[in-house]
């Protein structure tokens, strides 16, 4: 079980994620699809960390899909495992959202729309439901 400094760090790590959120949602409503979508990237990235914390883990990485494969957990692991394929979609964000050089011919700010920023926004969020679920929040 967790102790009262893992679950206080979850928490913090889990209020981060949730904000990130909250802050690609602005910048989706701003027409800031790129980095909306970076920001949901981001907050899943987070949600798993606060889990791996809940845990008395320490979590590496960026990709949200190996934080969950990784969990050994194995009860948590086979819940999120529901949720692969919206963290694929996530992952798949982590580099093109940022960099010139992550896509051919294009920029990021060419290259995301509305249509993404609302993908990632779906995914994210049931990402966080089930990291709430699980960290009993």
């Amino acid at each position: 079980m967790a102790t009262e400094q893992n679950i206080t760090e979850a928490r913090r790590w889990f209020r981060q994620a949730e904000d990130d959120l909250s802050a690609a949602r602005i910048l989706s409503a701003n027409q800031k699809f790129a980095q909306a979508c970076f920001l949901c990237q981001q907050s899943g990235e987070k949600a798993l960390k606060a889990i791996w914390y809940w845990l008395d883990k320490d979590p590496w990485g960026h990709s949200i899909v190996k934080l969950i494969e990784d969990l050994d957990h194995k009860t948590i692991r086979s819940n999120l495992l529901q949720l692969r394929d919206r963290a694929v979609n996530l992952d798949r964000l982590y580099i093109p959202t940022r960099y010139p050089n992550g896509l051919p011919e294009l920029v990021p700010l060419e290259a995301f729309s509305a249509s993404d920023s609302d993908l990632a926004e779906k995914g994210v969020r049931e990402i966080l439901e089930a990291a709430k679920e699980i960290l009993k929040l």
